[in-house]
């Protein structure tokens, strides 16, 4: 019955769609269809063709390495056999307020695969709350691991995930892993899927310089059906682009949910170090630390230490997402103000180590997400002031070009192999323009950073003058550039 429902609602937000695409259609000039006109809806600009290249370019990259590299890689893992076998898997579990239901079901399928996967096993529990401990040795005492299946517990202060995080790194470096043991770093709100140990541990073999790699994700959300919807395209969005990037090797964060590490890696102090005490040098912000953001601090310490990365699609993980508010437009911005944050405080640093380190394809890439915030609204802005300027039609024009553009997107998304819904095209523009605003808001702001689920900001202790200059700079400097962006925009229209 639940599944009727769902499919006749699905169905119905379809046809809702679409019926309006077609009374936009019906609205704009006819020139509109028209090839030999001027007008024509499919006569894109050289900022338009940058935007859909790379989108289209990580898609087909994205499908190559999805249908036909891994499928291939998948053969050459399978004839290794026993010889791919790790010596040990650590499967370390980092938990800070996250509640019990949530808590019960992440250790049980931990402990459950531990047992599952075959090999001699240690579950590493970096954990706050006395609680938590009692909770998963009830599961331990209920599943009866066998002897090969250890137990550790890494008690930490409340101080943050990286100091978890480090803690359990060097519980693990305790235990002297050989070169041969690998690391599961799994955050305290993701399932895993049965049998994602098997799935990812053999890699390491197959590729030498592989030193971390990550898998992919579904989701289940407490929240709205928006929400839910925003999570699910956010997944789907992240799936085909970490299989473009794993064509080159070059997978561009190690995912904090599950990633999978050589315990050489974890247990290296310079690896540890740019974990915990990750920080950055800004010109004007001065040094702070990253309070956010481990995962991205350990793709770029792989990078600087000449590892590769890489990402196994058919190893799934499911996470249990509890929005930070209840209002959608709220929560989502601030996960955005978050994850952004994380990506441009790493950015430049990333483009530093030059394409010889990092390869043509990646530089590019992290290139256009400096870009990208200042495209995504270029066609908003010059839309609404063609229409201020000359006649509505013209943002009449732009909305059917986003409504077309964005339902073909959707259906591309559909050979993700994550499920696509209605709300999905809408749900894209709006990513695409709130996400523009809130990464040009952070950009001049590196220095603000929280996390959502234990609302904990970072306090740098400034005086009070450096403060004043940090808050009206970064203002100035918003509103400088914004003013630039639009004044060259009111000169090209």
């Amino acid at each position: 019955m639940e599944t009727y429902k769902r499919v006749i609602g699905e169905a119905t937000g379809w046809l809702l769609f679409l019926s309006l695409l077609m009374a936009l259609a019906l609205l704009v000039p006819r020139t509109v269809f028209d090839a030999d006109s001027k007008d024509f809806l499919l006569l894109i600009g050289a900022v338009g063709i940058w935007r859909y290249s790379m989108g289209g370019l990580h898609f087909l990259r994205g499908m190559l390495f999805l249908y036909v590299v891994y499928p291939h890689y998948r053969r050459k893992v399978r004839k290794l056999g026993e010889a791919a076998d790790p010596s040990h898997v650590y499967l370390m579990v980092t938990s800070f307020r996250i509640d019990a239901l949530t808590t019960s079901m992440v250790y049980r399928s931990v402990i459950e695969e531990a047992i599952a996967c075959g090999f001699p096993t240690t579950v590493v529990c970096s954990i706050v709350e006395m609680s938590d401990e009692v909770l998963i040795k009830q599961q331990w005492q209920k599943l009866n691991p066998p002897e090969r299946v250890k137990l550790d517990f890494v008690r930490i202060p409340g101080t943050g995930k990286r100091d978890g995080l480090a803690h359990g790194f060097r519980a693990i470096s305790r235990h002297l892993p050989d070169e041969h043991a690998v690391v599961a770093v799994i955050d305290g709100d993701t399932v895993l899927e049965p049998g994602v140990v098997r799935k990812t541990v053999p890699w390491f073999k197959l590729f030498p310089n592989v030193g971390g790699l990550t898998t992919n994700e579904f989701c289940e959300v407490q929240g709205s059906y928006v929400m839910s919807e925003w999570h699910k395209l956010r997944f789907a969005q992240r799936h085909i682009n970490m299989c473009s990037m794993a064509l080159s090797r070059r997978v561009l964060t190690m995912t904090g949910r599950m990633s999978v590490f050589r315990a050489a890696v974890v247990t290296d102090p310079d690896f540890i170090s740019d974990v915990e005490s990750d920080h950055l040098d800004h010109w004007r912000l001065g040094r702070f630390q990253f309070l956010t953001g481990d995962d991205k601090s350990s793709w770029y310490s792989l990078m600087r230490l000449g590892y590769d990365t890489f990402y196994v699609p058919d190893a799934a993980i499911n996470t249990v997402e509890h929005p930070p508010e209840k209002s959608f437009i709220k929560a989502s911005r601030k996960l955005m103000f978050r994850w952004y944050g994380n990506n441009l405080r790493q950015n430049s640093r990333a483009l530093a180590l030059g394409p010889q380190r990092l390869g043509w394809f990646t530089s590019v890439v992290l290139f256009d997400q400096r870009l990208s915030m200042w495209t995504c609204l270029l066609g908003l802005v010059a839309a609404i002031i063609a229409s201020i300027k000359y006649s509505i039609a013209f943002l009449l024009i732009y909305l059917l070009w986003i409504g077309i553009t964005r339902f073909v997107l959707t259906i591309l998304l559909s050979l993700s192999g994550h499920h696509i819904g209605p709300a999905y095209p809408l749900i894209l523009y709006y990513n695409q323009i709130v996400g523009a605003l809130v990464k040009i808001y952070v950009f001049f702001r590196l220095d603000q950073q929280s996390w959502t689920r234990q609302n904990t900001k970072l306090d740098r202790g400034l005086a009070s003058f450096q403060r004043w200059f940090n808050t009206w700079s970064s203002r100035a400097m918003t509103f400088s550039a914004a003013s630039v962006f639009v004044a060259v925009l009111l000169t090209i229209v």
